[in-house]
């Protein structure tokens, strides 16, 4: 006991020392005082100890008591923040008061150990409570929420969102709250395609068979009830960077006999932009559209260089017309390709428009020796479309490089992250709504918008639009007119720390009738780790960055990006319950350090700061004076610096346009510190990708956290129904349909890997409601292809 009590007092000195020298960091950089304190504190324990002084173990029991009080007085009773404040003195105090006896002479043994088995008990106790949920937002006692009333009927899912509405609702009740628990795996198909790149794919259902696309553009249409392939289709299509493809979409020509080829499309774009047209029985180019059934859309753009323009989300069908925009590489020089708009005819591939918001006199190809206006702000996300209205909803982004904005033309300033409204017929610009001006932090508008309808408050209805953005603000408009349902205020901004030369608006949009989601100000307080060592090198990097609340803008020293340029809400979109006027989101909470570097440097910079694959790292920004590098801000763990929940699953009550619940989205069950998977399923809420899913059964669907799970949430309280294990991650958004053939509803997630995980695959999982007609024969393909963990579960069901 007195080797292990040297061998600790030792340790505690380092510990201390180490404490001490980032506390006196800290506050020479006008921070807390704590750590500095403490950390004396600590060491002056480990001396008295080592010289064999009873007042050792009074000194560790009090700096335990002043923590606890300089704990609550900090965070409150605000479980996260505690966290790391705690976890690590209690165990310090525990150990110190369970070894450091045996060094002193002393009556107060017995006081001492029962210290160190209050300090145990209250550790085990804190760190119980990590598995269980914190910080969520819970229902209002007695909260109405009228029970859904569906058709069980079979429907088509036929665009990203099931319909160009963006609304990802189906009216299916055979699933529903009180059998959901028996949910199970019925068949997977693998694409075979494992990259690079991660499958984000949400499958499109037309009839008894499903479309799906794979990251390479590998596209398959398969039996909705066994699995097995009917065709596939691979276009050979290759991008160095940013594999992906997230949807199909689909058309049926009504024009056309029953029989004759084509009659129904599937259309297609790929990651080295064409655009094809396939049969959906067979496979087959559709002949007459384009050459041979493919459209190349490097018409007209100019010089692309490879992986500088291609699409990665899916194409819009209004009408008789294919809307096509694309994916500008972000922030590699001035003068990238352009991000015109172009409407194709479905049967012909001829272009029909054009809108090039640079340039609005070109209204199909360019005139000879000219192209697309280069530069402009464009479309990567998913548009909506109006049929009624005839209106096409454009959510654009911004015109690169994305963080230096001067010397850039007045029209990139007056579309950069803005919501425009076409005609669908002419591609003529009717209202635009802007979210961000002169934005210069890559808050590209990243999603679909949801149309709906909301009271007018006279007994009638609006034709609305709900907007989502990286900031978290919601935009509700009139999509017939572009103006403001919910309030929208200018508010003034931060108008220093940016690079010389650079103007910022004095002003910014912010919806103040919505709610904002994960938009908190940061703060040292704020900042987090996983325990206090690491919180003090977070509460340090804080006092090192410059930070002026919303819109701080990149400049020559570092800075912090909150929400960062991946979110607030990213490109899964929104969920609508139609039925009781519900909407649904899940959100990212990772803000990011950021800054510009003068064009001598950022060579060598360039070196030192790697790229992580998803648009973080150093960018040149040729054609500017600086290059540029963002990383998300972590600590040396490898943990956000700022405290949990990372991401979360949100309801918001369109009526009442307040948030109705709000949960942790994953468990950090497949992460840890430096990498390490500890295989802890603590409900932290983990930043979220793709997005959800809703039915009239009361059920809300999600795959897009850290972990490696399908999950359904209760829409009336956020409650978490069921999950089922996938065997790696997944990036997409589920989707659900039930087959014509055996009247069954399944429930479809792509499942290629989840963001910053190295564990891959190509699996299109499906789940059904296996207690329907047991009778019914398993299909043979079906457990065999399943994972081992997850075949186990289906043979017995």
């Amino acid at each position: 006991m007195r080797l292990l009590a040297r061998l600790f007092a030792a340790i505690l000195l380092l510990i201390g020392l180490g404490l001490a020298l980032g506390g006196a960091w800290l506050a020479a950089l006008g921070g807390s005082p704590y750590y500095l304190l403490v950390g004396l504190a600590y060491m002056a324990a480990a001396f008295l100890a080592w010289r064999g002084r009873a007042a050792a173990l009074w000194l560790m029991a009090a700096i335990m008591a002043a923590t606890l009080a300089w704990a609550l007085w900090e965070a409150g009773l605000d479980y996260w923040a505690l966290f790391p404040r705690l976890m690590a003195p209690l165990a310090l105090t525990g150990l110190g008061l369970a070894f450091l006896p045996s060094l002193v002479r002393t009556g107060a043994r017995k006081a001492a150990y029962a210290g160190a088995g209050a300090c145990g008990i209250a550790f085990a106790a804190l760190f119980a409570f990590a598995f269980v949920p914190h910080g969520a937002i819970m229902p209002a006692a007695g909260a109405a929420y009228p029970a859904s009333s569906g058709s069980n009927g079979p429907d088509n899912w036929t665009s990203y969102g099931k319909t160009t509405e963006g609304l990802r609702y189906t009216a299916y009740t055979q699933i529903n709250r009180e059998n959901i628990s028996k949910l199970r795996p019925a068949w997977t198909f693998r694409t075979g395609d494992s990259g690079p790149g991660i499958d984000q794919n949400t499958p499109l259902q037309i009839g008894d068979t499903l479309y799906t696309c794979s990251r390479n553009n590998r596209i398959a249409a398969i039996d909705g009830d066994s699995g097995k392939p009917r065709w596939t289709f691979d276009p050979q299509a290759r991008s160095p960077i940013w594999q992906r493809c997230r949807s199909l979409a689909y058309f049926h020509d009504d024009a056309s006999a029953a029989d004759a080829p084509c009659v129904d499309r599937i259309i297609a774009t790929t990651i080295d932009a064409r655009l094809f047209a396939l049969d959906a029985r067979t496979g087959a180019r559709c002949p007459g559209f384009g050459q041979d059934g493919m459209v190349a859309l490097s018409q007209g753009m100019g010089p692309i260089k490879p992986g500088y323009y291609f699409q990665t989300s899916g194409p819009l069908v209004a009408r008789n017309l294919i809307i096509i925009g694309g994916w500008v590489v972000d922030n590699q020089e001035v003068g990238e390709p352009s991000g015109v708009i172009r409407a194709f005819d479905v049967r012909s591939g001829e272009l029909a428009w054009a809108w090039d918001l640079g340039n609005p006199a070109i209204t199909k190809l360019p005139p000879p020796g000219q192209t697309y206006t280069r530069g402009t702000p464009n479309m990567w996300t998913t548009a909506a479309y109006d049929d009624r209205l005839g209106l096409i909803y454009l959510p654009l982004g911004n015109a690169t490089p994305d963080y230096y904005g001067v010397g850039r033309a007045p029209w990139a300033d007056a579309y950069n992250a803005t919501l425009v409204a076409l005609d669908v017929a002419t591609g003529r610009e009717r209202w635009k709504f802007q979210t961000v001006h002169h934005d210069i932090w890559d808050y590209d508008l990243p999603a679909q918008p949801a149309l709906i309808d909301v009271a007018d408050g006279r007994g009638g209805k609006v034709p609305a639009l709900l907007l989502s953005t990286k900031r978290g603000q919601l935009f509700l408009l009139n999509r017939a007119t572009g103006a403001p349902l919910a309030e929208v205020a200018e508010k003034p901004v931060t108008q220093v720390g940016a690079a010389p030369g650079e103007r910022l608006s004095p002003t910014q949009p912010y919806s103040v009738g919505m709610p904002v989601i994960g938009a908190m100000r940061l703060s040292e307080k704020r900042a987090w780790g996983m325990t206090m060592f690491d919180q003090l090198a977070c509460r340090i990097s804080f006092r090192q960055h410059r930070y002026d609340g919303d819109f701080t803008p990149i400049g020559l020293r570092k800075a912090l990006e909150q929400p960062s340029n991946v979110g607030g809400l990213n490109w899964g979109s929104l969920s609508v319950d139609v039925a009781t006027n519900r909407v649904f989101m899940n959100d990212i909470r990772t803000p990011a350090s950021y800054r510009l570097v003068p064009r001598a440097d950022y060579p060598a910079y360039s070196k030192k700061v790697p790229s992580d694959g998803t648009g973080h790292g150093p960018s040149p920004q040729a054609g500017t004076p600086y290059g540029m590098g963002t990383t998300l801000w972590m600590s040396g763990l490898g943990v956000p610096c700022v405290q949990p929940p990372f991401g979360t699953i949100t309801a918001i009550d369109l009526d009442s346009r307040r948030i109705a619940w709000q949960v942790p989205a994953g468990t950090a069950e497949e992460l840890g510190p430096l990498g390490l998977k500890l295989g802890l399923p603590m409900p932290i809420g983990m930043p979220t990708y793709a997005g959800t899913s809703v039915t009239a059964g009361g059920l809300l669907f999600f795959a897009g956290s850290q972990d490696f799970y399908l999950r359904a949430y209760d829409t009336a309280t956020g409650r978490e129904l069921w999950k089922h294990p996938l065997p790696v991650g997944s990036s997409a958004t589920p989707m659900t349909y039930i087959s014509p053939r055996t009247g069954r509803q399944y429930v479809v997630v792509s499942v290629g890997g989840a963001a910053h995980s190295e564990a891959v695959g190509d699996y299109v999982i499906v789940s059904f409601q296996g207690f329907v007609n047991r009778r019914e024969p398993k299909h043979e393909s079906s457990c065999g292809l399943l994972p081992a963990i997850i075949s186990k579960v289906c043979e017995s069901a």
